[in-house]
């Protein structure tokens, strides 16, 4: 898994170029689920899923905090 920041996360999400189609809290919140399946599934470490649901959950604080714009513009601009 290479994704180990929020930084990464955020930098994912624009990459994909999705701004337009899904708000990065909503691709936060989908993130979550999917590694919440995962952690069913036992595809990833169960390490690796709690180290991401962290990262996704101090994005999420810092997108209420700050509001998206400004954590798009901090981490990917």
């Amino acid at each position: 898994m290479g994704i180990r920041t929020v930084s990464d996360y955020v930098k994912f999400y624009v990459g994909l170029n999705m701004q337009d189609s899904i708000s990065l809290s909503s691709f936060a919140y989908n993130e979550k689920l999917v590694l919440k399946n995962k952690t069913a599934t036992g595809k990833l470490t169960k390490e690796l899923i709690l180290q991401s649901l962290t990262l996704l959950d101090d994005l999420l604080n810092e997108i209420r905090d700050i509001g998206e714009q400004a954590v798009i513009k901090k981490y990917a601009g």
